[in-house]
Formats: structure tokens, sequence, C-alpha cells
């Protein structure tokens, strides 16, 4: 259900990793829960990010929310496709939808998230709280 190469964080971010950057997104878990996401304010290249911090903004037919990075590090490069489609955030998560990357200052970091069974199971009892 989760892809198994990414990890994943407890506010429903993914991260793929490649050497010392992260590409970022949602998952397809968050954007089901968001809805049709309408709008994407997204972070500026070059930007600082501290872990946990809000990279990107997300509006959606439901409500506003926010991506939050998973890692701290440096933005390097956002998806400026998702200023024009927005859309690809639910129609293709894990690819064409993804936030930004970034330059982690710390790889350690990603000790602290969750592999793709440890993601789904979190989500399954999330769902059973819900």
């Amino acid at each position: 259900m989760y892809p198994q190469d990414l990890k994943y964080s407890e506010k429903h971010e993914w991260v793929r990793v490649e050497g010392d950057l992260a590409t970022v997104g949602i998952t397809s878990f968050a954007q089901e829960q968001l809805g049709a996401i309408v709008g994407v304010g997204l972070p500026e290249e070059g930007a600082e990010v501290e872990r946990h911090a809000p990279l990107a903004d997300l509006d959606s037919m439901k409500t506003a929310d926010q991506v939050f990075a998973p890692v701290s590090g440096r933005v390097v490069k956002v998806n400026r496709a998702l200023e024009e489609h927005p859309e690809l955030i639910n129609e293709d998560p894990y690819g064409d939808g993804w936030v930004a990357v970034i330059e982690m200052a710390d790889p350690s970091e990603l000790d602290g998230l969750m592999g793709a069974a440890e993601y789904q199971a979190f989500v399954a009892e999330e769902a059973s709280k819900g």
C-alpha cells in the first residue's frame, strides 16, 4: 500500500532519500484525508528548514493544512508544477506530486522516521481512533 523505499513521518509526509537529498511529499493517506487539493504554497529555494517546522501550505476543498519538514536542511528544489496543477498531489502523491527537495543537514534525523510497514500500522491505529 505504501512504497517500501520511502520513510514516513507521523505528520504523514514521505521522504525519498538519494545521497544527502530528501525528496518530500505527503502520503496517499494524507491526501485522501484532505480531499481535492486546490492550492499549494511552496517554500523558497535556498530556504533553511528545521525538522517538524512548516515546509509548505496546502489548501483543499475541505481545509487548509501544512506539509512539515521531516528533516532539517536547505530547500534545493521545489515542485513548481504544483503552482499550476495542485491536483498532482491527489493524482500521484509519490511521483509527480512531490513538494520539495531538502539537502539534509543531519541525515541521522531519518532514524526517527518509519518504514512502510510501521507507517501502515500507524495509519491503521490513527483510523481506529477517528
